[in-house]
């Protein structure tokens, strides 16, 4: 009687439970649906108000504004002693607080907790889909493996780590429906900055919805799994799950990787046994950079899935002949170890792809919850051996620094990831290795060394998938020293007073913020020509500068690389206009702007942007012929154009520069890393900067030429960290180049001086040569 009280009990609750279809007014996953987010954030809140499973909590805004949503589910006794949980995993994550005895009681007491976020890249739209559908299903239905799921984890379940994204493809989606274009591309970046690039930016955490997901669920909750969900191009494997490829970091400990390797091949045998082909495992993806693998670092599995894509919301049909010939690691046309069951074509849809993300969530779960006290246990001992590190002892960031504003922001940002920092005597910043997160602090302070692997024995080396370096202080221009020593801590690390009065170093990062400030204010700055100091006071031989016009070229092909360059801008100060393709085929140019910047795109793309007929015919523009001309006389008339990166090509080919560029794919490629170059020439683009500096490179141009060189690359010992192939080919060629155009500048980078809002180095080349007509310099 009491077996079917508790499932009469089950069934009223689950009756009581709004449906999808039910919210929605469609079946989630039927073709040509999508979500918009007030509607999966009010579906969530329904949830909520009807079962006792689930709490929901607004963590706070996105960059839009838009609710940033966290669901927990677990069973109502769980829920109801949340807080209990909460302090097992806190006294899990600090082995130095819990002493061995009291952790092996904490291990039969605890949950594992297991952390699922979806679309964070917003047109990798199912994740959304599946997440909605999920919820009611583990909320409603009554079966061995969700009752499992919800006796022994507790699911941290993140609808959207985009939710701007949600709304900005929904609405595109919508607007090309039944036209050519349905299923394309929005013609805008799918986050307001960064796009794509919002999964590498889990170690800078310069985005809203990063710092979110980090304060307030992975630093509060420390999850034992975060499981990423994604797509992937339609024409390989219809899913990918772990085990990862070579090479892993080695600050991630190994039971970290032997765990993934069993969660993920567990997820892989679900999959096949539900009748799904087309599973890869050890396959495509790195277990690299940090940038995508925060929870790794901090005592948990990072698993990823990428399914394949449809088309957006529209269903494809693909042609066996479509399937790709070769994938790394592995051949989608052929069976493998690592891709037992190919899939050969067939029509591919949104429901396919929820389908097989119902199946990985479910067996993601289930397997939290069968290995339990396995996971919490090597949670545990985790960080019992990142505290007995011994080497190195620690790193010091010493308190002089060229940069202070740098030194801060480097301290703070290893901070916010929770890295205990101290305060010497002398007031520089100790961070010891022997504490839960010292492997993620050493992992971003020390150079890289990215291991070289062959495609086969004495064949050519394998191309990583991501970058390779992550240096921070080669990125930001800080001194930071490697402890063999103990050094004695007096104090907890804390940010220095900032005030310095009115001059201000170009050395020094805070000095642009304050400038800007001051033009903001209306107040006057001026500058010496020799050093590039600041003042806000008049000085004798210094020169007023007013505050720089600046135009941003903003093509309709969405460029992270000219979102990023909005966010320096804002952050420091800098105001700005964003330029399409006709406002500069306009033309006059000189009348409103001292200097226009064109971003990292390929050349062909600036030129022509999209091929005629992939898009709605006002955004498939391109400057062309009458934008370039319109460029031309705004360089000749006085005006500075900054290209940076494969844009530089541009500039070249246009305006028929006396440059040669000498890099190529095939002899050449720098995937993401860190290059030396030196100072060729005193100029006022090298104000602030020491004489030899390191640089962002990323597939960047170097050059022969007889024009101006302001930075050259050595003639060897050309990588300063990750992995770099074909050095000879830029060694001693330029780097940055400043050609005369009639009475302007025409600066070309060679590498991208604002790179992911980390190269603080850098940005005073560029901010340099935002001054470049504002202060007059020849």
């Amino acid at each position: 009687m009491r077996a079917v009280l508790l499932s009469l009990a089950l069934w009223s609750a689950a009756a009581a439970v709004p449906s999808p279809q039910s919210h929605f007014g469609h079946a989630i996953g039927a073709d040509r649906t999508v979500l918009d987010w007030d509607r999966v954030v009010s579906y969530f809140h329904a949830l909520a108000g009807t079962s006792n499973r689930i709490r929901v909590e607004e963590l706070g805004k996105s960059t839009e504004g838009q609710p940033f949503l966290a669901a927990l589910i677990a069973d109502p006794e769980t829920l109801q002693h949340l807080d209990r949980y909460l302090t097992i995993q806190q006294k899990l994550a600090d082995p130095r607080k819990t002493a061995p005895a009291e952790a092996e009681k904490l291990f039969l007491q605890g949950k594992a907790v297991v952390m699922i976020t979806c679309s964070i890249h917003a047109d990798e739209l199912a994740s959304t889909h599946t997440a909605v559908e999920f919820a009611y299903r583990v909320l409603t239905e009554d079966k061995p493996r969700y009752r499992a799921i919800l006796k022994d984890t507790i699911l941290i379940l993140v609808p959207s780590l985009n939710p701007d994204g949600v709304d900005i493809v929904s609405r595109w989606y919508r607007k090309t429906l039944g036209t050519p274009f349905e299923g394309t591309q929005p013609p805008e970046l799918y986050q307001k900055y960064i796009g794509h690039d919002n999964n590498r930016d889990w170690y800078m955490f310069t985005q809203a919805e990063t710092r979110l997901a980090v304060s307030r669920l992975h630093n509060v909750w420390h999850p034992q799994i975060v499981y990423d969900v994604h797509q992937q191009q339609p024409f390989a494997s219809r899913i990918f799950v772990p085990p990862w490829l070579d090479p892993v970091e080695p600050n991630i400990d190994p039971i970290v990787m032997q765990e993934t390797n069993m969660i993920g091949t567990a997820m892989a045998a679900d999959l096949t046994t539900a009748g799904k082909t087309g599973v890869a495992i050890h396959a495509i993806y790195d277990f690299w950079t940090p940038s995508r693998h925060y929870q790794s670092f901090h005592g948990g599995l990072r698993l990823l899935t990428e399914s394949a894509s449809a088309r957006l919301a529209t269903p494809i049909e693909v042609k066996p002949e479509q399937i790709a010939k070769d994938a790394l690691g592995y051949n989608p046309r052929e069976r493998s170890w690592n891709y037992l069951e190919p899939w050969l074509g067939g029509t591919w849809r949104l429901r396919d792809i929820i389908d097989y993300q119902l199946i990985a969530f479910e067996s993601c779960l289930y397997n939290a919850a069968l290995h339990r006290e396995e996971l919490l246990r090597g949670f545990y001992r985790i960080g019992q051996k990142q505290v007995a590190r011994q080497e190195p002892w620690g790193f010091l960031i010493p308190a002089r620094q060229r940069d202070p504003g740098a030194a801060r922001k480097l301290i703070e940002t290893l901070r916010f990831g929770m890295v205990e920092i101290g305060k010497s005597a002398d007031g520089s910043a100790v961070i010891p290795m022997q504490q839960p997160y010292g492997g993620w602090a050493k992992a971003l302070l020390e150079r890289q060394n990215y291991p070289e692997t062959h495609l086969y024995p004495g064949g050519p080396p394998t191309r990583p998938y991501d970058v390779t370096a992550y240096t921070l202080p080669l990125l930001m221009g800080v001194d930071v020293e490697t402890v063999k020593a103990p050094v004695a801590v007096i104090d907890e690390w804390r940010p220095p007073d900032t005030n310095r009065g009115p001059s201000l170093p170009a050395s020094d990062s805070d000095s642009w913020v304050a400038v800007n400030r001051a033009w903001s204010e209306g107040r006057p700055v001026w500058r010496d020509p020799s050093s590039g100091d600041f003042s806000l006071a008049a000085r004798i031989g210094w020169r007023e500068v007013r505050r720089p016009r600046v135009g941003l070229y903003r093509s309709w092909i969405p460029n992270a690389d000219e979102g990023w360059t909005r966010w320096i801008f804002e952050q420091f100060g800098f105001t700005y206009t964003s330029l399409h393709d006709k406002e500069i085929q306009a033309g006059g140019l000189g009348g409103a702007f001292d200097v226009i910047v064109v971003p990292d795109q390929a050349a062909a793309a600036i030129d022509s942007g999209y091929r005629s007929g992939a898009m709605p015919p006002e955004y498939t523009l391109g400057l062309g012929s009458k934008g370039a001309e319109a460029l031309r006389e705004f360089a000749e008339t006085g005006g500075a154009l900054v290209f940076l990166n494969r844009a530089a090509q541009y500039a070249i080919e246009r305006f028929r520069l006396p440059a040669t560029t000498v890099t190529n794919e095939k002899e050449f490629y720098s995937p993401g890393s860190l290059l030396n170059v030196h100072i060729e020439s005193r100029h006022p683009l090298t104000y602030g900067v020491p004489p030899d500096l390191t640089v962002w490179g990323q597939q960047s141009p170097a050059w022969d030429t007889q024009l101006p060189v302001i930075a050259r690359y050595p003639a060897s010992g050309v990588l300063a960290s990750g992995w770099l192939e074909g050095a000879k080919v830029i060694a001693g060629r330029a780097s940055l180049i400043d050609a005369p155009l009639g009475a302007g500048h025409v600066v070309l980078f060679g590498m991208q001086p604002q790179y992911r809002a980390q190269s603080y180095l850098t940005f005073k080349l560029l901010f340099n040569a935002l001054l470049l007509r504002a202060n007059n310099q020849p």
